[in-house]
C-alpha cells in the first residue's frame, strides 16, 4: 500500500518539476507566437487577446515522465496516462487550428466527437473486459455496489464525453478550470483512498487494490502539476491552458472515476463542472424554443461577469464551492 508520506513526496517532486519546466515552455510558446484569440461575444476579455495558450502541455509533462516509474500492476495507470495524452492531442489539434487560422473555431464539433468517442469506446471496452475492473458502480453514502454488466460500456462512454466537455466549458476565466480541478483531484484522491482501504479490508483481490494505489500516485502527480501551473495561470494569466489542457483534465477525471467504479461521485465532487454544463444546456434549449436567453451569457461564470462581478471573486467562489461539495463527496465515501 502506498503510504501518505510517499504520496506527499511524489506530490512535491511533481510540483517542482512542473514549476521548473513551466518557464522554458512559456518562453517557447511566446517565441512561436502561440496566442489566444478572444471570441467576439466575450468583450470583457479583449484585453487578454494575444496571451499565450496551449499551456496545458506544461502539466502533461510530469505525467509523461511518470510512465517510467510504474512497474507492477501498472496497466490501469498506463492506460490513464495514454488516454489523457490522447485527449490532450485532440485539444492540441483544436488549439493549433485556432492559432494557425487566427480564429476562435478549431475542430468541427463532429471531428471532436469522433476523436473523443473513439478513445472513449476503447476505454469503455477495457472497463468491461479487464480483470482489474469490476463491472460495478458504487453508490454514494452507502458504498453499495450495483453490478452493471455490459451496461458499464455506455456508462463509461457517456462519462468521458461528459467530463471532457464539462471541464472545457468551465475553462473560461483565469485560474478557474485549474483551481476547481486541483480541488477536485485532491478530494477524489481522498475518496479513492477511503474506498481502496475499504476494499482491502473486505478482502478484494490484491491486484485490484494495487492497481488503484497506482492511480492514487497518478492523482498526486497530476494535481501537483496543475497547482504549479496555476502560478502562471491565475489572474492575470501569463498563459492559458487551452483545449489541450481542459480536455486532458476531463479525460483524466473520467479514467480515474471509471477505473475505481466511482462514476457517481463525479457528480458530487465535480458539481462546478455540472453547473457549467447545465447552464449551457438550459441556455441553448431555452433560446431555441423562445429566442430569449435565461443567462446574460453561458456558461454561468460569464453571466456573473456580465453582472459586474470581479473575475478573481468568481474564481474564488467557485473554488470555495468546490471545497464544500468536496467535503460532501468525502462524507459520501465514509458511510
Amino acid at each position: 500500500m502506498t503510504s501518505l508520506k510517499n504520496l506527499i513526496i511524489i506530490f512535491l517532486i511533481s510540483f517542482i518539476i512542473t514549476f521548473i519546466v513551466s518557464k522554458p515552455v512559456l518562453s517557447f510558446l511566446k517565441r512561436l507566437k502561440i496566442k489566444q484569440s478572444i471570441h467576439e461575444d466575450v468583450v470583457m476579455h479583449k484585453t487578454k487577446e494575444g496571451t499565450p495558450t496551449m499551456g496545458g502541455v506544461i502539466f502533461l509533462i510530469p505525467l509523461i515522465f511518470s510512465l517510467f516509474i510504474f512497474k507492477e500492476n501498472s496497466f490501469l495507470a498506463v492506460v490513464t496516462i495514454c488516454v489523457t495524452l490522447g485527449f490532450g492531442l485532440i485539444g492540441f489539434l483544436d488549439d493549433f487550428i485556432k492559432i494557425y487560422y487566427k480564429r476562435n473555431l478549431g475542430l468541427r464539433a463532429y471531428q471532436k466527437i469522433i476523436g473523443q468517442g473513439g478513445i472513449a469506446l476503447v476505454v469503455s471496452l477495457i472497463c468491461y473486459f479487464s480483470p482489474l475492473i469490476e463491472n460495478k458502480i458504487i453508490l454514494p453514502f452507502t458504498l453499495y455496489e450495483i453490478d452493471l454488466g455490459f451496461w458499464v460500456v455506455p456508462l463509461v462512454f457517456f462519462l468521458f464525453l461528459a467530463c471532457t466537455n464539462a471541464v472545457n466549458l468551465t475553462d473560461g476565466l483565469d485560474g478557474l478550470a485549474g483551481g476547481v480541478s486541483f480541488v477536485y483531484l485532491i478530494v477524489f484522491g481522498v475518496v479513492v483512498s477511503i474506498v481502496t482501504n475499504f476494499l482491502y479490508y473486505s478482502g478484494s483481490p490484491v491486484n485490484i487494490i494495487y492497481s488503484q494505489q497506482n492511480l492514487l500516485v497518478l492523482i498526486s502527480i497530476f494535481s501537483a502539476s496543475i497547482l504549479a501551473f496555476l502560478i502562471f495561470n491565475s489572474n492575470k494569466a501569463s498563459v492559458f491552458m487551452g483545449d489541450v489542457g481542459s480536455l486532458s483534465i476531463g479525460a483524466f477525471i473520467a479514467c480515474i472515476a471509471a477505473f475505481t467504479n466511482l462514476s457517481l461521485f463525479v457528480i458530487i465532487a465535480g458539481m462546478i463542472y455540472v453547473i457549467s454544463t447545465v447552464s449551457v444546456i438550459i441556455q441553448v434549449f431555452h433560446y431555441k424554443r423562445t429566442k430569449k436567453r435565461v443567462f446574460l451569457m453561458a456558461p454561468l461564470h460569464h453571466h456573473f461577469e456580465k453582472k459586474g462581478v470581479n473575475e478573481s471573486k468568481i474564481v474564488s467562489i467557485y473554488v470555495i464551492v468546490s471545497i464544500l461539495v468536496g467535503g460532501v463527496a468525502i462524507l459520501a465515501a465514509l458511510f
